[in-house]
């Protein structure tokens, strides 16, 4: 997440409600629901068997979480509903993961790291997923949901602002893979050394937070960090709709615009505009999502290499 986002607005991806309702005044608890493949993967996670003990402890994290900064992907817990996993393109992933000695997995505005925890869970190396967020308190409170610590899971972390040359350059799309040796994920302190490298990368409830120009500069850094080789994909989810346009809501008692896309302007975004026109497969698709009596729309895409 991004200090932009923080400036202007300052949301996530389940921002997008119904005019008749606002996220400030639903109950922090009120949305706590799992699923019974979410019980079971986070009662594995966290050693936590109780059902009313992991219920207990999933809310001292979120109000600890809001304090932090209230988005409402937190409010709504939004955080637990492994999205990566329930993807299409979920199988491919985790394939890529065996398949390439080094594929990397870049989990972009991880947040409490939960999707990247989850594809480790299903196979993907621990040793080659690459976490980064805006806000590192953020990624430490992860430990907490999950009760690890960084030596018990060492997890690679690259705290930074996207938009810093210094964390995240825009480069071309690379032809060929890299010449140099793959960097020691371990060290990283910026995400430029992963340039050509990352198999995957996935951007959940991320590029609606910034502005048009921002989105296309984000997009083409993203393209610059993909890996040649035909398959690899950036995939993700965020706020939609039925046309590209300005959508205005209420967030923390003031109202907020961010740009949304359709599936067909954010498909030209990537094909014929970061990317040469079909040197990638673009698959975006809209559909409505209600959590808690707040209904939003959302894109789900992936951009696959061919």
């Amino acid at each position: 997440m991004d200090t932009q986002s923080l400036t202007g607005y300052a949301g996530a991806g389940d921002l997008k409600i119904s005019p008749v309702v606002n996220p400030d005044i639903v109950p922090l608890a009120a949305a706590y629901e799992l699923s019974p493949e979410q019980a079971t993967f986070f009662k594995a996670q966290t050693g936590v068997d109780d059902d009313d003990n992991l219920r207990c402890h999933m809310l001292k994290v979120q109000e600890k979480a809001y304090d932090i900064f209230p988005y409402p992907c937190i409010r709504s817990f939004t955080f637990l509903q492994l999205g990566m996993s329930t993807l299409p393109e979920y199988a491919h992933i985790l394939n890529l993961g065996q398949e390439r000695v080094d594929g990397i997995l870049l989990d972009m505005g991880c947040c409490f790291g939960v999707d990247s925890r989850k594809a480790v869970a299903d196979g993907f190396p621990l040793k080659n997923v690459v976490t980064t967020d805006l806000i590192k308190e953020f990624f430490d409170m992860g430990h907490a949901l999950f009760n690890t610590t960084p030596a018990t899971y060492p997890i690679n972390f690259v705290p930074g602002d996207v938009f810093n040359p210094n964390m995240l350059q825009v480069v071309p799309p690379f032809d060929k893979p890299p010449a140099t040796e793959k960097p020691e994920l371990s060290t990283l302190t910026s995400l430029n050394p992963l340039a050509g490298r990352c198999a995957v990368i996935y951007a959940a409830n991320f590029f609606h937070l910034f502005s048009e120009e921002n989105q296309l500069q984000l997009a083409r850094a993203l393209a610059g960090l993909l890996s040649p080789e035909p398959g690899s994909m950036i995939c993700g989810e965020h706020a939609g709709g039925l046309q590209k346009g300005i959508l205005r809501r209420q967030f923390t008692g003031r109202e907020c615009d961010m740009l949304i896309h359709c599936p067909e302007s954010w498909n030209a975004i990537w094909d014929g505009g970061v990317f040469a026109k079909g040197k990638v497969r673009v698959d975006a698709r809209f559909d409505q999502v209600e959590r808690i009596g707040l209904a939003y729309n959302r894109l789900r895409w992936s951009v696959v290499r061919l």
